[in-house]
């Protein structure tokens, strides 16, 4: 089972939908470790990149994953801009000429976005940041293309590594970010870009399958 541009666009908007539901818990995530301001950047950010990709529907899966980069890099403040913004533009970069994305096609995708954000944040696993919930998820896809897995199969695997990811960032001491600066305070609070980047891998499970 492959997936081709439409499903990406469906899950881009479906991405939008989950985190304007869960705008409040990652603001209050974002109160107890930083400026607060975590999920309304997102939510404003993910409802212009609907804006535009409605707007100009896009003709490659690269050509959304363009879009939505540069929206987020535009519209959403602070760290998580640029960060979001280089997990699709690597995305899009490792989409070019690609038109059906199955389990190995994704994993290369998931690989690309990592490492894009590891380069651009320099956070590794266990700085209590995002990449704990993307570098497992990463991780479950790999294997589950080594293993021949179909898309659907791995999709899962991911969702709940990244789940997995998310809660083990609650004892966690931050080394990155604003929250970094709470020192051993930061323990005992879940990360939120962790969780959002959560919401935008769950919405992917259910919609590219």
């Amino acid at each position: 089972m492959t997936v081709g541009v439409e499903e990406v666009v469906t899950w881009i908007g479906t991405s939008a939908d989950r985190i304007t539901e869960r705008r409040d818990e990652l603001t209050k995530l974002d109160s107890a470790i930083g400026d607060a301001d975590h999920g309304a950047n997102m939510t404003r950010g993910f409802k212009a990149v609907v804006e535009k990709l409605n707007d100009s529907p896009p003709e490659t899966i690269a050509e959304a994953f363009k879009t939505t980069a540069m929206t987020l890099i535009s519209k959403v403040g602070g760290a998580s801009g640029p960060l979001y913004g280089t997990m699709f533009l690597k995305m899009s970069q490792a989409a070019d000429g690609m038109d059906q994305i199955g389990t190995a096609e994704w994993a290369d995708l998931l690989d690309a976005a990592l490492d894009g954000i590891v380069s651009r944040g320099k956070a590794v696993l266990e700085d209590k940041t995002m990449v704990d919930a993307l570098s497992p998820a990463v991780d479950a896809v790999r294997n589950a293309a080594d293993s021949r897995d179909d898309l659907e199969t791995a999709m899962r695997a991911m969702s709940e590594a990244a789940a997995q990811g998310v809660a083990a960032t609650i004892p966690l001491v931050a080394r990155k970010g604003r929250a970094s600066y709470l020192g051993e305070r930061s323990a005992g609070h879940q990360d939120p870009g962790a969780t959002s980047t959560h919401l935008i891998l769950d919405a992917a499970a259910d919609t590219l399958k």
